[in-house]
C-alpha cells in the first residue's frame, strides 16, 4: 500500500477557530486558545501519524493588516503557510464575509493546491442560515471543496480528515512516526504562561508581553522551569505582578497545574517579570523570540 505525507496549512481570520481545529485533529491541545484575537502568534505543526499516512497540520496567525513589526512577522508566517501546502484549509465562521486581506484571499481562489474551506462554528447558529451560507462561501470559493463543522464539538472533524487524507499526495513520511510537534517543550511552557496572561489581563496588556523559558530542568519525578515575562512598561510590569503579588501567584498557578497535566509529570515554576522596551518593534529581539529568521 502506498504512504501519503503533506503539508496541511490552516488560515483564516482571528478567532475563527483555527487553533480549536488543528487541538481536535491532533488530539493535544498544542496551540493555546483564548477568545482573544492574535492569541496565535508563530505557527505551529502537529503531526497525525497513521501506518499509512503522515499529516502535519499547520496553525497560523489570524490574518490581519499589521500595525508594528511583531505582527508584520506573523503575517510572514501566514505567507509561508502558502508556499509550502500540500492542501490549504481557509476557515470561516457564521457571519463572516470576508477575509481581512483581499491579496490573500486571490491566492485562495487562484490556487493550485487543493483547497478546503470549513464553515465553522455552526453549533451557534440555525439551519437557516447554515444553508444561506454554505451556499454563500460554495459561490465565493468556487476551487474549495465546502464543509460545515463545529471544531469545539468536533462536528465533521474526522469527515474532514478523511477528505485531506484523500487530498494528500503520495509521499514518505517528513518526520519520525512518534513525533507530535515542530516545536520544543520550552516553546509549550511559554504558551501555556501566555494563554493565561490573555486570559487575565485586559487592553494592551497581553499584546505587549513576551514570556521566554530561561531554565528547563528534567528530572525522573519533577520538572523545574523559570520563565520569565517580559513587558514594554514599567507600569505594565506592576499590573502583571498585581497587588501583592496576587496576580502573578494566580499566572503561576494555573500554567504550573496545566504544564503538570501537558507534560504528565510534577512541575515546579518560577516566574519573574522584566521590563523590555519596544521588544514588538526590534527586529533583533523579535529574531531572539523566535518571530523572524
Amino acid at each position: 500500500m502506498t504512504h501519503k505525507a503533506g503539508f496541511v496549512n490552516i488560515i483564516g481570520n482571528p478567532n475563527v477557530g483555527k487553533s480549536t481545529l488543528m487541538n481536535a485533529l491532533v488530539g493535544e491541545k498544542l496551540s493555546i486558545i483564548t477568545s482573544k484575537a492574535q492569541t496565535t502568534r508563530h505557527r505551529i505543526l502537529g503531526i497525525v501519524n497513521d501506518e499509512n499516512y503522515q499529516v502535519i497540520f499547520s496553525d497560523t496567525p489570524g490574518i490581519i493588516e499589521p500595525a508594528y513589526e511583531l505582527q508584520k512577522s506573523m503575517m510572514d508566517f501566514v505567507k509561508a503557510a502558502f508556499d509550502d501546502a500540500d492542501v490549504l484549509v481557509y476557515m470561516v465562521e457564521i457571519g463572516e464575509k470576508a477575509l481581512k486581506s483581499e491579496a490573500f484571499f486571490k491566492q485562495i481562489i487562484n490556487s493550485n493546491i487543493p483547497v478546503i474551506l470549513l464553515l465553522n462554528k455552526i453549533d451557534t447558529s440555525s439551519q437557516d442560515e447554515v444553508e444561506e451560507k454554505l451556499a454563500y462561501w460554495s459561490e465565493k470559493v468556487p476551487n474549495a471543496f465546502v464543509y460545515i463543522i463545529s471544531a469545539l464539538e468536533k462536528f465533521n472533524v474526522d469527515i474532514v480528515l478523511q477528505k485531506i487524507i484523500e487530498l494528500l499526495p503520495e509521499n514518505p513520511a517528513f518526520y519520525p512516526k512518534d513525533q507530535l510537534t515542530d516545536k520544543p517543550e520550552r516553546f509549550f511552557v511559554n504558551e501555556k504562561i501566555r494563554e493565561k496572561i490573555l486570559m487575565h489581563y485586559k487592553k494592551e496588556i497581553p499584546y505587549a508581553v513576551e514570556v521566554e523559558t530561561e531554565e528547563f530542568h528534567e528530572g525522573e519525578d519533577l520538572i523545574k522551569i523559570r520563565a520569565v515575562i517580559m513587558v514594554e512598561r514599567e507600569t505594565q510590569k506592576g499590573i502583571i505582578i498585581g497587588h501583592k503579588g496576587t496576580a502573578i501567584k494566580r499566572v503561576g498557578t494555573e500554567s504550573r497545574k496545566d504544564l503538570e497535566r501537558f507534560f504528565d509529570k510534577k512541575v515546579f515554576l518560577e516566574l519573574y517579570v522584566k521590563v523590555n522596551k519596544n521588544w514588538r518593534n526590534d527586529q533583533n529581539q523579535l529574531k531572539r523570540f523566535g518571530y523572524k529568521e
